[in-house]
């Protein structure tokens, strides 16, 4: 079952989504050579607390962390530590959420540590959250899910080859319904699958976290000891950008963006929805 919001219902999803916008910028500054993915957590951990909201991501399913930590091949989940210390020239893809009176806001971003990135990791950063944005400009109302799938895989596709030959779109996870749960119905692929149909209609009340995960090679991944870290593969390093988005009857709004999306909606001719709280 897909859950449909009221305006109400999406006016408190934008107040956790805001939450989680405060963790991003708050964990980015932070994000430097010499700190420690523990670090980063503790630092999201006070914007939560300081915000009065909660988090969705500690003891979800065991997890014992309030945010991802994903370092280099590291897709998704990566569990901080005091072990992992951030180096010039790494990337990390910073996972967050918050709950706000039962309703759920998640995000995740790409960030580069220090100076010096080679430039193949600056447009694999830029591909992935480009492709999530091309998705978040498909969530139109009577589109349906397989629309928002291929708009991400088509950005992809199109894009000139990185010196490793080739992107690869991250097959074993992908995007999700959210709301009063962070993760529920439907499960949205990052590529076109002619199993999977085309999916729900897009209507009105419809909430997603769009979230494309690209490595510079294989689609395939695996899952360490821990139960948790997922690394490609190929040991390729890999980007994660992820927004929540509710479907509005004036369009997308960007629940986890500051700007409610206006400025990248507008790059598409697309007006964002007016933010509810104002």
């Amino acid at each position: 079952m897909v859950q449909i919001k009221t305006p109400e219902q999406i006016a408190k999803m934008r107040e956790a989504g805001l939450v989680v916008a405060a963790i991003h910028a708050a964990t980015r500054e932070a994000a430097v050579p010499g700190a420690t993915t523990h670090d980063l957590d503790q630092v999201a951990r006070k914007v939560i607390a300081d915000h009065g909201a909660k988090s969705n991501f500690l003891g979800y399913g065991g997890f014992p962390a309030t945010i991802c930590t994903s370092v280099n091949e590291v897709v998704v989940h990566g569990i901080p530590d005091e072990k992992t210390v951030l180096k010039d020239g790494d990337i990390i893809s910073i996972d967050a959420g918050a709950i706000v009176d039962g309703w759920h806001g998640d995000a995740a971003y790409t960030a580069f540590v220090g100076t010096g990135h080679a430039p193949e990791l600056v447009e694999l950063s830029r591909v992935t959250e480009e492709s999530m944005w091309a998705g978040i400009a498909a969530m139109k109302v009577n589109n349906r899910l397989v629309d928002i799938s291929r708009a991400i895989e088509t950005f992809i596709r199109r894009q000139p080859r990185p010196a490793t030959g080739k992107y690869g779109i991250i097959e074993d996870f992908g995007g999700h319904g959210i709301g009063t749960e962070m993760h529920m119905d439907p499960h949205l692929l990052n590529y076109v699958s002619r199993k999977r149909g085309k999916g729900i209609k897009l209507v009105p009340g419809v909430c997603l976290a769009i979230e494309p995960m690209v490595s510079l090679g294989t689609a395939r991944t695996e899952t360490l000891a821990d139960d948790w870290t997922v690394i490609t593969t190929d040991g390729t390093w890999s980007s994660h950008w992820e927004h929540s988005i509710a479907l509005t009857e004036q369009g997308p709004l960007v629940l986890t963006a500051p700007d409610c999306g206006k400025a990248k909606l507008a790059q598409y001719g697309i007006e964002a929805a007016p933010d509810p709280l104002g």
